[in-house]
């Protein structure tokens, strides 16, 4: 029964990431970058052509619905950043994330995150994951599995987000 945890962890993300591909598969840019209030968390395009997202000072309801375009950039910064900080060089910022500019480009970036993940859990033992050795982000001294869980978790709640914000563009006037 050895690699059950991480198993458990594999099934787990795939349910996650089938909710998340649902609602990415036919997504436009014209959703992503509609704004479903006159306030919240958005994307900028720069003038060289790149796209900078916000970061709020604080959390709150009365910052607004975050447009489509901020939620994937969302769900690509954190997973960019456990990536490179469980598994490579632990030097990526925020601020080096940009967001794609359309739903092309997000769907194979946010496909390649989901597959680099996969395949960096994949070999882990049972030791791997009750090591704290490569929790460095977003928290440290836990066992991995508390970072592959919590990436599911994130997935789930980007995937729900998402798709609420598809069904309030759907109903728009």
């Amino acid at each position: 029964m050895a690699n059950d945890v991480r198993d458990c962890l594999l099934r787990q993300l795939d349910i996650a990431w089938a909710l998340t591909s649902y609602h990415l598969e036919t997504l436009t840019t014209e959703e992503c970058l509609w704004r479903p209030a006159h306030a919240g968390l958005h994307v900028t395009q720069l003038p060289e052509g790149t796209w900078r997202a916000d970061w709020p000072d604080r959390e709150g309801y009365d910052l607004g619905p975050s447009s489509i375009a901020w939620l994937t950039w969302h769900l690509g910064f954190w997973w960019s950043m456990v990536l490179d900080h469980s598994f490579g060089e632990g030097k990526l910022a925020r601020e080096d994330i940009l967001w794609p500019g359309n739903a092309d480009d997000l769907r194979a970036w946010i496909g390649r995150l989901q597959s680099r993940w996969r395949e960096a859990i994949e070999p882990l033992t049972d030791d791997d994951l009750r090591s704290p050795d490569r929790t460095r982000w977003p928290f440290q001294e836990r066992p991995f599995a508390d970072v592959i869980a919590w990436a599911s978790v994130e997935l789930t709640k980007s995937a729900a987000e998402i798709g609420y914000a598809r069904f309030l563009h759907g109903v728009k006037r």
